[in-house]
């Protein structure tokens, strides 16, 4: 079964635009050099927002069935771009790095990997089209 979600993207002033999800909005807006004023992100970076928010929340959730605690997580993402025009990701990826005492790397692992493969659908969908690669760092 499938459903369809929808997002309006309006156009504010020069190069700046506003779009709301779930009630919150967003302000997008191109750099200086790009003809715009900084006033938000620029909407390609997002994508590489939205990857580390769906595997993280992902993650945090199969952690916390596990009943393991971490003291600090991040997820950091980082995407390769091509040089020419359209300039895309071609290629992302995901740091997890956690923070704690006595971590089970198993089950750290175990927590990336159904995120990764099974529950992310951001990943998913990249995972269709470019290369998603990640790893895993206790601090």
């Amino acid at each position: 079964m499938t459903h369809k979600e929808s997002i309006t993207t309006r156009w504010v002033e020069n190069m700046t635009f506003e779009t709301e999800v779930n009630g919150h909005k967003i302000t997008l807006d191109a750099s200086p050099e790009g003809g715009g004023e900084n006033k938000g992100p620029r909407p390609k970076l997002l994508l590489l927002s939205a990857l580390g928010g769906c595997t993280g929340m992902d993650v945090i959730s199969i952690l916390k069935k596990m009943r393991v605690e971490v003291d600090d997580f991040k997820v950091v993402v980082e995407g390769d771009v091509m040089e020419e025009h359209p300039k895309y990701f071609f290629k992302m990826h995901v740091i997890y790095q956690f923070k704690g005492k006595d971590l089970p790397l198993d089950k750290l692992q175990k927590a990336v990997s159904l995120s990764e493969e099974r529950y992310c659908g951001v990943s998913a969908m990249f995972r269709k089209g470019i290369e998603v690669t990640s790893e895993i760092k206790v601090i």
